[in-house]
């Protein structure tokens, strides 16, 4: 993703500060901003305002590039609201072939994502209305839910058969009027129109029906959930994300010194890590819900998180031992939002998280953190969330502006020497001394005495517009926050661009 194929045209434009930046082309505009969406954006637009903005950039595009890209983000990037959007949007523009059909088809993968997607639809087609009296759907967009509808069994059914969703697996199957593929399916969607799917074993519902039994004392209730706890783990149908989004309860349940020990070796298991394809801003999340829990065990759960995240990050390719990176974390107030409303993560969390990963892989590495300014913080390795929680909680050390050009200044100002520098950002770059002070600058200084040196810049949050104008391939912009964005970064360092990964895509 060499920041030459993303200018356009050399115009300048500017970023939401105002301070200069350039003009991307529309599928990578695009590809900025649908993989970095997840992250909420409360500070520069609205939600609205990014979704319509990702509209407007579909209509720009080759719809069979849209479709492709609904497909990566979900198959590769293993998000799943965003490739909805995207599905309904591509109804929107595209029809008179199969298109939309075999997308929807390569990217609903669980049953819930039925409903999800027709929410989705319902939200950009029905103008407020509810899904029953939507009418009829889009005909490609009915096609390939036929098709999900019989991919799944009656436990995948079941497991996503909720109550509290605006579209439910019912309403979905008389929209979509999908034919059996087999008695035993039509017997399926029997069950979902008569209510009588077999209530699923999951830790869910186990839960759920021990909360409606009486005890008739505290204790009595704490040696259930203690004992409940216990029998999920041994029964192996807890997940791993379920293992994750439950180490607060289950170390407050007081289960077994076995059971944790259990848990902790599931946590850090090398093939279920990588099998769990768990986004490392979830580590953190884990970690942080641990840090006041009082029990015996919470530092060897800490421990195994601390093991699992590392583990998540040995494929990384392209940072051999004797690499030299500087990576530098963002920590400037527009960073101050959380990812999502229900999440304590913060943006600048996600910033300084993948800068640890990075600073763990390598052995010649400088760290630190900027707003106001740049500050250097040499930290162990080995610990990855311990290292993130340290930065926060030093963050107003720097400021809270946004001045990225210190961090060259610096590697400028001490003559020294980087193979790579690595900056974690929303992009939102500015002077705040108000002496027009601009990473380009700087970073063009720094080239002429080290040419070989390369700037990458990590946008968190994709705002669509790069802060600085590109020379040569020596800088390049990484756009998204999970784990993939250094498979992206691998495929750069391997003169392959991240576009050509999504064209590649069969539909």
């Amino acid at each position: 993703m060499n920041y030459n194929s993303m200018i356009k045209e050399k115009e300048t434009v500017m970023n939401h500060e105002g301070a200069k930046a350039y003009a991307m082309t529309p599928e990578m505009e695009l590809y900025t901003a649908v993989v970095t969406c997840a992250l909420s954006d409360k500070f520069y637009e609205s939600k609205d305002g990014r979704m319509e903005r990702i509209a407007s950039l579909i209509r720009q595009v080759d719809p069979e590039f849209v479709a492709k890209l609904a497909v990566y983000t979900r198959t590769q990037m293993n998000l799943r609201s965003i490739p909805m959007f995207l599905i309904v949007e591509l109804a929107k523009i595209h029809n008179g072939d199969s298109l939309v059909k075999r997308t929807i088809e390569k990217t609903v993968l669980r049953a819930d994502e039925i409903m999800e997607l027709l929410m989705c639809y319902q939200l950009r087609n029905a103008e407020g209305k509810s899904i029953k009296k939507l009418g009829k759907l889009s005909r490609q967009v009915q096609e390939g839910l036929k098709s999900a509808f019989n991919r799944f069994d009656e436990y995948q059914f079941a497991k996503y058969d909720r109550s509290n969703l605006e579209v439910k697996l019912k309403d979905a199957l008389f929209l979509v009027h999908p034919k059996a593929s087999s008695p035993e399916q039509q017997a399926i969607f029997d069950k979902i129109v008569s209510g009588e799917l077999q209530t699923p074993y999951t830790w869910e519902t186990q839960l759920s029906e021990l909360g409606q039994k009486h005890f008739a004392t505290k204790e009595e209730k704490a040696e259930a959930v203690k004992v409940l706890w216990e029998e999920l783990i041994d029964s192996g149908r807890l997940g791993y994300m379920a293992l994750l989004r439950n180490l607060r309860n289950i170390l407050q349940a007081n289960v077994s010194p076995a059971h944790i020990e259990r848990v902790a070796s599931h946590i850090c298991d090398p093939a279920k890590v990588t099998k769990s394809k768990q986004l490392p801003f979830r580590f953190l999340a884990a970690y942080k819900e641990l840090m006041d829990v009082t029990s015996v065990h919470t530092s060897s759960v800490l421990s195994a998180l601390e093991k699992a995240v590392r583990e998540s990050v040995n494929n990384l390719e392209g940072f051999e031992a004797d690499t030299s990176v500087l990576v530098a974390a963002d920590v400037s107030g527009s960073m101050f939002t959380t990812i999502s409303p229900k999440s304590s993560v913060m943006n600048y969390d996600i910033g300084i998280l993948l800068s640890m990963l990075l600073k763990s892989k390598c052995s010649s590495v400088i760290s630190g953190m900027f707003g106001d300014s740049w500050k250097v913080l040499n930290l162990p390795q080995e610990n990855i969330l311990a290292n993130t929680i340290e930065m926060k909680r030093r963050e107003g050390e720097v400021g809270y502006s946004t001045n990225g050009y210190k961090v060259i200044d610096y590697l400028v100002d001490n003559n020294i020497r980087m193979d790579k520098v690595m900056i974690f950002t929303d992009m939102q770059m500015w002077d705040s001394t108000y002496r027009e002070k601009h990473i380009q600058k700087s970073w063009a200084k720094y080239r002429q005495m080290y040419p070989e040196a390369k700037l990458y810049l990590f946008d968190l949050q994709g705002y669509g517009q790069a802060p600085v104008r590109l020379v040569g391939d020596e800088v390049t912009l990484i756009a998204g926050w999970s784990d993939k964005v250094f498979d992206v970064l691998n495929a750069v360092e391997n003169g392959a661009e991240v576009l050509d990964q999504i064209k590649n895509i069969e539909i």
